[in-house]
């Protein structure tokens, strides 16, 4: 069967049309396909560099290092600070060590430690000789990140490459990854009679072995989608090539009329916002009166390869937002998305609204980024060099492996995700036990060449949509034709889209901006629940065309609230939704019917 849905515009009429069992038509050819260019020699070579390098470009590492060094050997006073600095941080070790060895006493380490940084905080670090390892490893990231900035000339992102890579080496020979030098482990190895190292050894060969074999990380296999996580009702009532809509069934005697669509990221699976039933967002909205979609992607192979952006667009959130404004009786939908899925959505409203379609209600920005100018740490991995290594070995592959993209969020916070977790399990052989948001982080997917180089070169290289080049069906898109009001989140110690470039969205469009900053990460922080005594939010409403404020001003002067930011947006949507009605068919208007249970087939890709 076919749906149609058609918006008439006083310039171009619009037609989306889905047809559930046609076939799709493969991608046409972008320019985002130069990589396949190439000489097979070239990029048989570059591919296997990559291979040996993990995927990072040695060559782009030795041009940030070769612009450092130069313009700081024409920086006379500036390496008489940095020397000065190394003077100064020698001094300082050299003062305590003596005044620990004379006077006893003990040392904070973590009194001058960066704010996330947790390794040093158990008291037995404050003793000699420990604190002095501690403080050894702090004045050499101090140092670090002295000679890596201010340098006259040099690029910025050639110095925050090195920094991070700098930082990395430094993690690698931090005193805490050694039995030796590790007090906590030490203690442990004593009282255990070294029974901790043996059972670390027996983690890490079973940790070997499921890796050697694929399989998921101990304790993972307790998380399974339909089971334990992803159990919200629902049934999946459409299906493509690329994508499955999910539609799940109200709990509410009335709903609200506009459905809510979700458009999650498919860098992971999309059961990150339907977990445990106490901690599921898809399971408080429908509590709260909404009838909600949900996109879930399919895991792409090798086949896969060709599918760009504007497939992600044309196959998923068009059809899906078709298919919940059908299957629901109503004129317009509340979209929402979430990380890379925020950024597709925001390419989708600001197309939509070049076109004069008006199916969108409002629109809500989870962690996701429009302007990816300064975009954090992870834009370290985006330069020519870096890309033509990926690019070469995904043109071999056609997939980005899911351990590659895994790997690079993991190094963004190795203290948390690597070592600590190797000190724990392998040092101190104390199995940390997986909650349901690190067990579905293991459920990692792939990325198709095309989508990913595109991805890559035109919003993290170029910031084409920020900048107004990003092109859809031949015409160049504007976020500043958005008019529709948006809901944006951030979250204040995310790696992948930090806060402040979350908020430069309000330079980007004309529309009302209510913007919510919550404590936690990319992920803890939106999976927030109501209940939780950990979470505040700063929340502020930007009307058009009032006085802009920086993120800095605005963090002082937007109201704080104790707890989670999801009551302030079930708010915000009510506020937006028209009044209360029965809920819609199971069957829908136009016949939807059930293609099978949620979660669907597509999650365990």
């Amino acid at each position: 069967m076919t749906v149609q849905a058609k918006v008439t515009a006083p310039h171009a009429p619009l037609q989306a049309t889905i047809n559930r069992s046609d076939p799709v038509a493969p991608a046409k050819p972008d320019a985002a396909d130069d990589f396949n260019a190439e000489e097979p020699i070239d990029r048989l070579l570059h591919a296997a560099i990559g291979t040996m390098s993990a995927g990072f470009s040695p060559m782009g590492l030795a041009e940030a290092w070769f612009d450092w060094a130069a313009h700081l050997a024409v920086s006379p006073a500036r390496f008489a600070e940095i020397a000065m600095s190394c003077a100064t941080e020698a001094s300082r070790l050299a003062e305590l060590n003596l005044s620990m060895l004379v006077h006893g006493g003990e040392c904070i380490p973590c009194e001058r430690a960066l704010p996330q940084d947790k390794r040093f905080r158990h008291p037995s670090w404050r003793q000699w000789p420990f604190a002095l390892y501690a403080e050894t490893l702090l004045a050499m990231e101090r140092t670090l990140d002295a000679a890596t900035c201010k340098i006259h000339g040099a690029t910025p992102h050639h110095l925050a490459m090195l920094r991070f890579v700098g930082r990395q080496a430094l993690d690698c020979v931090a005193p805490s990854n050694s039995p030796l030098t590790n007090p906590e482990v030490l203690d442990a190895t004593l009282k255990s009679g070294g029974q901790n190292l043996l059972t670390g050894a027996a983690f890490a060969l079973d940790d070997w072995q499921r890796i050697l074999e694929k399989k998921r990380p101990a304790g993972a296999d307790a998380f399974t989608p339909g089971e334990t996580v992803a159990t919200t009702k629902g049934r999946v009532i459409h299906r493509n090539r690329l994508a499955e809509v999910i539609q799940y069934e109200p709990t509410t005697a009335v709903v609200h009329p506009e459905p809510v669509l979700i458009v999650p990221a498919w860098i992971m699976k999309y059961y990150i916002l339907d977990l445990r039933p106490d901690n599921s967002l898809v399971r408080h909205l429908v509590d709260q009166g909404f009838t909600v979609f949900m996109i879930s992607w399919k895991n792409p192979d090798e086949s896969d390869r060709d599918l760009g952006m504007d497939d992600y667009r044309t196959l998923g959130v068009l059809p899906a937002l078709a298919a919940a404004l059908e299957a629901s009786g109503a004129r317009k939908a509340h979209a929402v998305g979430y990380c890379i899925g925020g950024t597709l959505l925001a390419l989708t409203a600001a197309a939509m609204a070049r076109d004069l379609d008006e199916r969108i209600q409002t629109l809500t920005f989870l962690a996701a980024q429009t302007d990816f100018r300064e975009a954090g740490e992870l834009g370290l991995f985006v330069d020519e060099s870096e890309l033509a290594i990926l690019d070469d070995m995904m043109a071999e592959r056609g997939v980005l492996e899911a351990s590659r993209m895994a790997g690079t969020f993991h190094l963004l916070r190795s203290n948390d995700l690597i070592w600590s977790r190797m000190i724990r399990n392998y040092l101190l052989g104390q199995r940390e036990p997986l909650g349901d948001i690190a067990a579905w982080s293991t459920d990692a997917t792939r990325m198709p060449a095309a989508m990913h180089s595109e991805y890559l070169r035109k919003l993290y290289l170029n910031n084409d949509l920020a900048e107004g080049r990003f092109v859809i069906d031949g015409q160049r898109v504007s976020l500043h034709d958005i008019r529709r009001p948006i809901f944006a989140v951030g979250t204040e110690w995310d790696h992948v889209a930090p806060w402040r470039s979350v908020f430069k969205l309000h330079n980007l469009t004309e529309s009302e901006v209510t913007f919510a900053l919550t404590n936690g990460g990319h992920n803890q922080g939106i999976v927030s629940p109501p209940g939780r005594a950990d979470r505040h939010v700063r929340i502020a409403t930007a009307k058009p065309r009032e006085r802009h404020l920086d993120p800095d001003l605005w963090l002082q002067s937007a109201a704080y609230h104790e707890g989670s930011w999801w009551p302030h947006w079930f708010d915000w949507l009510e506020r937006h939704s028209g009044a209360p009605t029965m809920p819609p068919a199971r069957d829908g208007r136009s016949g939807w019917h059930t293609l099978g249970a949620a979660p669907g087939p597509f999650v365990f890709g």
